[in-house]
């Protein structure tokens, strides 16, 4: 399929490209974990098509399939009808980490270091809000969610879809989302609207979203069904995928985790580190460790940002006594005890690693 780029708004110049058509970049994490909330121009950008900038304006969404009433309805007809709230959420790419597993074994898809995630206070409506309006027939089960505002790599549309219980969850804070950080949404980042899942994979977080579909099945699309699945390690080729991809489910959330954004030394014998962790499915972090002699003694660190149960956490510590250089680990552990593992098993797409991160000094 040809696909026209030379219509994309300007990019951030303050991101690692990893890929220029579609455009997809990164944050370097030594950035990243300077901030509580993640500026725009550090926002990492994730695409499988060309980006494209609409009028708010004119913009509509149309929500059909197993509803009472079927709408179309503009933007700023959405906001006069339903109340705007803001959540504090963590965006993470599926593949963040990717070229640690790739280390491991080759993987398919864009190479991504640690840097595939934004930490933002998403404005919008919800989900839920907007479903009780419409009414949900009995007999659905599915959120089937699709753009078709912009052209897509791998289907004729962007889509994905959750569960209709996660939608209309008020502890879920699914949201219709057209503000990010308290200023509108760019093209850049999915504007004018886009879906906000909080705790799961940004697959799900459809951009330019311009579809909702009530539904007793998932989505049919490409990236719903035939990719951000983990197949088992024996899976190394497309053709040994293409008949597993309908027997192993969707991702949703993504796994307990925790990243070094920057080991600095400060003394000859001092070094101080700052990194970010994610909660998984479970609960919210609660801890991170870190280790100076791969793993046989572990120090606490301090957790100086966690905003609510969505958003990442941010910690630093300051070791004495340690060598010129070295190589420095840690590892996140949540509330209920789950802790982060020391090793990840590979898999084909090369998603959600989670091992014990690393850097050196």
């Amino acid at each position: 399929m040809s696909m026209d780029y030379s219509a994309e708004p300007p990019h951030s110049e303050l991101l690692v490209v990893q890929a220029s058509e579609p455009f997809n970049a990164e944050t370097p994490v030594s950035s990243l974990v300077e901030f509580n909330l993640t500026p725009e121009d550090l926002v990492y950008c994730r695409n499988h098509g060309p980006v494209r900038e609409y009028d708010e304006e004119t913009y509509t969404l149309a929500i059909k399939g197993g509803v009472e009433r079927e709408l179309s309805l503009t933007i700023p007809k959405l906001k006069s009808m339903f109340p705007t709230v803001r959540v504090v959420a963590t965006l993470q790419c599926a593949g963040n980490r990717r070229n640690e597993m790739g280390a491991i074994k080759p993987v398919h898809g864009v190479g991504w270091d640690s840097g595939v995630i934004a930490n933002c206070k998403w404005g919008g409506i919800r989900l839920r809000d907007v479903l009780e309006h419409v009414g949900v027939q009995p007999g659905n089960t599915h959120v089937c969610f699709a753009s078709y505002a912009t052209l897509c790599q791998d289907d004729q549309y962007y889509g994905a879809s959750i569960t209709l219980e996660k939608a209309q969850s008020m502890d879920g804070d699914v949201l219709l989302a057209f503000e990010m950080n308290d200023e509108p949404l760019t093209a850049e980042h999915g504007g004018p609207l886009r879906l906000v899942v909080p705790g799961y994979l940004g697959a799900r977080w459809v951009k330019w979203l311009d579809t909702i579909f009530v539904s007793p099945n998932e989505s049919p699309n490409f990236y719903q069904q035939r990719d951000y699945k983990v197949l088992p390690p024996t899976v190394d080729s497309k053709a040994a995928a293409n008949p597993l991809w309908s027997k192993y489910p969707c991702m949703t959330s993504m796994p307990l985790n925790s990243v070094i954004g920057s080991v600095t030394l400060t003394s000859p014998s001092t070094i101080y580190i700052k990194g970010y962790a994610i909660p998984g499915p479970s609960s919210n972090v609660s801890a991170i460790e870190v280790s100076t002699d791969g793993g046989k003694s572990w120090h606490d660190t301090k957790i100086i940002y966690q905003e609510g149960k969505w958003s990442w956490t941010l910690w630093e510590t300051e070791l004495e006594g340690v060598a010129g250089s070295g190589v420095v680990y840690c590892r996140a552990r949540d509330a209920k005890g789950n802790m982060q593992p020391r090793e990840c098993s590979w898999n084909f797409r090369g998603v959600a690693y989670n091992a014990w991160g690393v850097a050196k000094w």
